[in-house]
């Protein structure tokens, strides 16, 4: 019996280090770099015939090396924008993830949903929005692990321009 729990713990503590670095759905054919952002495509889904393609970057906190974020812009069909932003498990979701570009606060996003891999906030882009992406250094996404601790990851707007340019 100590033998399984010593298993079972060592399962336990392994697992969240495995999972902090969470899986975006990107997984697909890199066809463009821009500065930081690369345009990644996927082969259509089933019954669809083009292939879905999005803007990527992927990201760790500075003093956090074993906590990271996934970044993806995607343009719908129906020309709704949407970026999405995959954290880690463990974060606290009702804070939701907190945003800012070029030190001004956006606004907290609420998390959408969580898998095995991470949970993901979901943020429609409205054009405002986007030219501040586009304009901007450097955009720090806060998620939080404690209702009082926030870890600040920045992110670098370098080439988000030319890459959702790229997308049309």
């Amino acid at each position: 019996m100590p033998a399984v729990l010593a298993v079972a713990i060592s399962c336990s503590l392994a697992m969240p280090a495995r999972a902090q670095m969470p899986q975006s759905p990107e997984g697909g054919t890199v066809k463009a770099q821009h500065g930081d952002w690369q345009v990644v495509c996927r082969p259509p889904p089933p019954g669809a015939k083009n292939e879905i393609c999005g803007v990527v970057q992927r990201v760790t906190a500075e003093d956090h090396a074993n906590i990271g974020l996934g970044v993806y812009f995607q343009r719908f069909s129906d020309g709704k924008k949407v970026l999405r932003v995959f954290a880690p498990l463990g974060v606290l979701l009702p804070r939701g993830l907190g945003l800012s570009i070029d030190g001004k606060n956006v606004g907290p996003v609420p998390f959408v949903r969580c898998s095995m891999y991470g949970c993901y906030a979901q943020i429609a882009l409205e054009d405002k929005l986007i030219d501040q992406l586009k304009g901007g250094k450097q955009a720090v996404f806060i998620i939080y692990q404690t209702e009082e601790a926030g870890i600040g990851i920045p992110v670098s707007l370098a080439g988000f321009g030319q890459a959702i340019s790229a997308l049309n």
